[in-house]
């Protein structure tokens, strides 16, 4: 299973998710098993760290996210990735708009297809301040869950 988390610039919300989700892949017996990543719809931030508020706020949550580097969705994502699960509506429609006709791909809200909420968004901080950054924490650790949850019970561990 392959997952690539999008939002707008690849600097707030999505390495947000990519590095709170990729821990628990790894610690569990999805481990192996599923590949993540993160993307921007946009080109503005490409090859730039995290913006330095998302990176002191995981970090205030014991995530370390500072080494991801912020990439724009490429053609490729669509035959590379399962699901492109992203942040608002606003990625989605972007995605969908890109998407082409002969296409691997999936594209959801990433807090529904998580079983977050039916067609909930995660908000972008980046004009905000620190009450903002935590509230998108707390949101894509609770879509963390949810992610894990669906994918233990979509592709259990059949190795015994």
């Amino acid at each position: 299973m392959r997952l690539l988390i999008v939002c707008l610039g690849n600097i707030c919300r999505s390495p947000v998710a990519e590095g709170v989700l990729r821990p628990r892949i790894g610690m569990s017996t999805l481990a192996g098993r599923v590949e993540l990543d993160s993307a921007g719809t946009g080109d503005w931030h490409v090859g730039q760290p995290p913006d330095r508020r998302a990176i002191a706020n995981a970090a205030e949550h014991g995530v370390d996210i500072s080494g991801l580097r912020a990439r724009q969705l490429g053609a490729q994502d669509y035959q590379r990735f399962d699901w492109l699960l992203c942040a608002d509506r606003a990625n989605l429609r972007d995605v969908r708009a890109r998407m082409p006709a002969e296409c691997h791909a999936q594209a959801a809200l990433l807090l529904e297809w998580a079983g977050v909420e039916a067609d909930g968004e995660v908000p972008d901080p980046y004009t905000g301040g620190p009450a903002q950054f935590e509230h998108v924490f707390h949101l894509l650790d609770r879509a963390a869950d949810g992610v894990i949850a669906r994918l233990r019970h979509e592709y259990p561990d059949r190795r015994r």
